[in-house]
């Protein structure tokens, strides 16, 4: 790689971006989230043993499973896409 080309490159690699991991999603009515109380349970169509999703930008970049780290959530990562199917 050229001096010229590794400056910006080693730039872009130094952004940070929000990665979201998405457990499951659902369509909802209006009246169904204004009826929300707090210790309602919304249950999704998705098995809890499902891989979740990891997405970049709202693009699925991958999936994985979701873990316990010590007392915090984690997902461990099983599938990454390709650089180009992620647009």
């Amino acid at each position: 790689m050229s001096e010229a080309m590794s400056t910006p490159l080693q730039t872009l690699l130094k952004f940070e971006v929000p990665l979201i991991v998405q457990i499951a999603e659902k369509a909802v009515t209006v009246r169904e989230i204004e009826q929300l109380e707090v210790g309602d349970i919304i249950a999704f169509p998705k098995s809890a043993d499902e891989d979740v999703a990891i997405l970049i930008n709202n693009a699925t970049i991958g999936s994985g499973s979701a873990v316990t780290v010590g007392e915090n959530f984690g997902v461990r990562v099983s599938s990454v896409a390709s650089p180009n199917s992620c647009r």
